[in-house]
């Protein structure tokens, strides 16, 4: 199969494009840099230079693959620079970009999403992308709501002959090189010379490695049936205290309670994740893909020590 990935370069993305040809797949992969280009080069990616923002190009290189996975969100715009709404609504132009020209095709288009958020229990593959009233108003929840508006509008692409797939992914993909959330905890404990926690510490991150993540959007390529919501979940809730223990414990600084009200200033933009308990299984993916995570849960990896080795300039 030729397979067109955006973010082929990224996180997730560079894992995925292996596990891609491995399993005999051609990949094209967007670049938006040469320093991405030359990587996917060397991997053996045919490189399609341009970016989320540029419509054409996503519309022809979609056209031309068997299948399309979408990983690309500008998340230096939606978390480092504030503008949430405005990443989400580029990935929208270019979800809709991407999906159009796929249409009565029959091919699989698979986009990343984010597991939700369901207030007093575990959140499954069956709980749908559900707007809060006034969601879409709101200037902390605006852009994740257009997120969950994406993902339903390429779930409905299943009723217009697109083999179209979500694959939620957890608040954590970890992995040595994150540079994400875990990573930015781990920074601020050793900037702080504290490893907090947000309240009482209970709030629940689910987690997943990121080859196994990889994985999992090869077997949703592969074999999803149109429509299907999948979570590529390992662990479904790890509790910020025990992160925090761990941190602290290879920093050699005290674990500490960061009161709600303190948390904008002491997490930065990342509190207002920690703030929900957001738990979430990935039973019924695996159930119907046959996937099985493989790697390290997120405490085990913790502890081989990579997050806390010291920068280098």
């Amino acid at each position: 199969m030729r397979v067109f990935v955006t973010g082929a370069s990224g996180w997730i993305g560079s894992a995925v494009v292996p596990d891609l040809i491995d399993a005999g797949h051609r990949v094209l992969g967007l670049a938006r840099s040469g320093s991405s280009a030359d990587a996917l080069s060397a991997a053996g990616v045919e490189v399609i230079r341009g970016s989320l923002d540029d419509l054409d190009i996503l519309r022809g290189a979609s056209a031309a693959a068997d299948g399309v996975i979408h990983l690309a969100f500008n998340h230096e715009v939606a978390f480092e620079g504030g503008d949430f709404k405005g990443a989400a609504d580029a990935d929208r132009r270019a979800v809709e970009a991407m999906g159009e020209p796929l249409t009565g095709s029959g091919k699989p288009f698979v986009i990343a999403s984010g597991t939700p958020v369901v207030p007093g229990r575990v959140a499954t593959e069956r709980d749908g992308h559900v707007i809060p009233p006034g969601a879409a108003d709101d200037p902390v929840l605006a852009g994740p709501t257009t997120r969950m508006a994406t993902a339903e509008w390429a779930l409905s692409l299943a009723s217009r002959g697109v083999r179209a797939s979500v694959v939620r992914l957890p608040r954590t993909n970890h992995g040595e090189g994150d540079r994400g959330f875990v990573a930015t905890l781990v920074r601020t404990a050793r900037d702080k010379g504290v490893a907090g926690y947000y309240g009482d510490g209970t709030n629940r991150w689910p987690a997943v490695h990121r080859l196994d993540s990889a994985h999992m959007f090869r077997l949703a390529l592969e074999k999803a049936p149109a429509g299907s919501t999948l979570h590529a979940v390992a662990d479904e809730g790890v509790r910020l205290r025990d992160i925090a223990e761990v941190i602290g414990r290879h920093l050699q600084v005290p674990m500490a309670s960061v009161p709600p009200e303190d948390a904008g200033e002491h997490f930065g933009w990342l509190a207002m994740v920690l703030a929900a308990d957001q738990p979430a299984s990935g039973t019924l993916t695996g159930e119907l893909t046959g996937w099985q995570p493989t790697q390290a849960g997120l405490l085990d990896d913790l502890d081989k020590g990579h997050y806390f080795r010291t920068p280098t300039a």
